[in-house]
Parts: structure tokens; sequence; C-alpha cells
């Protein structure tokens, strides 16, 4: 039995018989878990050799009848749908921002059978109001470290500001500057004579400003400046 067979029974128990019936020629669940599924793989972002930052908070677009259909059954439905999003990210070692979120809104321009999915990295629910902290932060191997003035020496040596520990990283290997407000900040990043040098978003650097969604590479190791999100 495959994975959606699975799911398809999982869902069945869950809802009824009757109503997983009612699925013929709709929108089926089993359809949702696989197109988060390839959100998540369109949408991950490296942090390190093996480890990708992926979008957690998700809008299901729906046709009346479908959202007529569904609606209703949300919290039990994505009770059964969350394990298949929780395995599928661990085997491929993706990291969440927050709690994992669906929610699903009407799109009369969709026609019954179809949905779209719109994702997001953040923290919350998906229903409710988001803002950014305005604080931007350096994200390595999943730990997050603001970008304050004046900023931070990245290296391998004991005098770095962030120690990690990469053969491929040198003693001083970058420096990250940031002047100006928290609402306007300047943020450069400098290559300091390295071996390996540095590369940012794909391209090799000897200095350059960096901001949101900025991807850095250094040795082995994969970096992400980005502003987390409340609710």
């Amino acid at each position: 039995m495959g994975v959606f067979d699975k799911a398809e029974k999982r869902i069945e128990s869950a809802v009824g018989k009757v109503f997983a019936r009612a699925f013929k020629g709709y929108v089926h669940p089993v359809e949702i878990v696989a197109g988060i599924q390839r959100e998540l793989d369109a949408e991950a972002k490296l942090l390190s050799r093996d480890k990708r930052l992926v979008p957690n908070l998700f809008q299901i677009g729906l046709s009346q009848a479908d959202y007529d259909r569904l609606s209703p059954y949300s919290k039990t439905l994505n009770t059964e749908i969350l394990p298949g999003i929780r395995e599928h990210a661990a085997e491929r070692s993706y990291v969440f921002n927050g709690p994992i979120s669906i929610g699903y809104t009407l799109d009369t321009s969709l026609p019954t059978g179809q949905f779209t999915v719109a994702s997001r990295a953040g923290s919350g629910d998906t229903n409710g109001r988001q803002k950014r902290t305005g604080q931007l932060v350096l994200e390595v191997n999943g730990v997050r470290h603001p970008l304050v003035a004046p900023g931070l020496l990245i290296g391998r040596g004991t005098e770095a500001d962030l120690r990690i520990n990469d053969p491929g990283i040198s003693r001083r290997h970058a420096l990250i500057t940031v002047s100006g407000d928290q609402e306007h900040p300047v943020i450069t990043i400098e290559d300091l004579g390295s071996t390996n040098g540095i590369h940012v978003n794909g391209t090799r650097i000897t200095k350059t400003r960096i901001g949101e969604g900025s991807r850095i590479e250094v040795g082995n190791t994969r970096m992400l400046v980005h502003t987390p999100s409340e609710s």
C-alpha cells in the first residue's frame, strides 16, 4: 500500500466513509498533502550543508464547491494532513521557522477539483495577522544571530564573534558590519582574505551589501539573512 493510500484510509477513518466518498470529482485531502510537499521542495532555502529552511504557514485556495465541502472539516483534516508534511520534512532535513499552520480560503476563480497553495515562513496562525519584528537576523544551522551594530566577526578562531567549526572556514574569515538605525540598517559583508572566499546569492564577493533574503556561503556552511515574523 502506497503512502497516499495509507493517508486516504486515515482520512476516511477520521471523517467517515460516507463523507470520504463525496470527494470523488473534488479536491481530496491527499492531493493537498502532495501540493504542500511540492511547495516545500520548491521553496526550500539552504541553511547548512544538510539543513534547509522551508515555509510553515500555508493557505489553500479552493473553489466554491470544494470550500463548502472541506472548510467545515478543516481541523479534522489538518490533524490527518500534518503527519505527512512532517514526515516529508524529516526525510529531506527541512527546518520549519515555527509551528505548521494550514488555512483554507475561497477562490471563486477556481474550477471544482483544482486548488492553489500559497506559503510563507513565520510564526503564528495563517488566519491571524502577521507583523515583522523589524530585526534582521543571520540564521546559521537553525540558530538566529541578531544583526546589530557594530556587527560581528565570522571565523573558526577563538576571537570570532560567530565561531563556526568548519574546516573550510578561516580563523578570521568574514566581517559583517552593521550601521544606521534599526529600521534602515546598512549591512555589509567583507572577505578578510580567507582561503575559500565568500559567496552571496551564488556569486563570489570581496565586499558587498546584504539584506533580507541574502544567502551566504562560507566554507561548507550556509547562512540566511531574514526578518522573523510574529503574530
